[in-house]
């Protein structure tokens, strides 16, 4: 297996128009639909990243500030960035566009964890991540806090064990 793959080879954008199914009585996009595409969009990275099949281990907080609306073309980007022994950070942004009235709005942004497996389900160690673009060596250096963060939040990790959150909280553990 590669030892490294570039952030870019995960890259994978899935571009799906809101139909009346899946709207909700509002006429605008149900909060579930985009979820189960965000999680379809991630695991593609994930799988492109790892060759493997993967598995969706936490989905972090997805802000719904602006609803997309029945008509609107919604525009799915993800990429992972960065990979740790079998588990895999993934990035994604939502876009929607009215395209009759030309406008453009970015709605959401979410990270996605994925766990590669082997055929029994155990799993199984993945390439690391070599990013390349400012913005991929950005989100590859915000991951081991966000990781530790939601390892935290999950009681898997002790607070106290948590060093890459020191500098955000102003810890001073010895």
């Amino acid at each position: 297996m590669t030892k490294q793959k570039p952030a870019k080879e995960s890259v994978t954008i899935m571009t799906e128009m809101v139909l009346p199914n899946d709207t909700n009585t509002l006429n605008n996009l149900m909060g579930g639909r985009l979820m189960h595409w965000m999680d379809v969009v991630a695991a593609i990275a994930a799988q492109k990243h790892s060759n493997r099949i993967v598995v969706t281990a936490s989905a972090d907080n997805i802000s719904f500030k602006q609803p997309i609306n029945l008509g609107n073309v919604v525009t799915l980007r993800s990429q992972v960035t960065r990979a740790f022994n079998s588990s895999m950070e993934v990035f994604i942004e939502v876009t929607a566009e009215d395209i009759p009235a030309r406008k453009k709005l970015m709605t959401h942004r979410a990270f996605f964890t994925f766990v590669a497996v082997d055929q029994n389900g155990r799993p199984i160690e993945v390439p690391e991540v070599s990013p390349e673009s400012e913005e991929e060596k950005e989100l590859f250096e915000g991951a081991l806090r966000r990781r530790q963060l939601r390892l935290v939040l999950a009681k898997r990790m002790k607070p106290e064990d948590a060093v890459e959150l020191r500098s955000i909280f102003n810890l001073d553990i010895k």
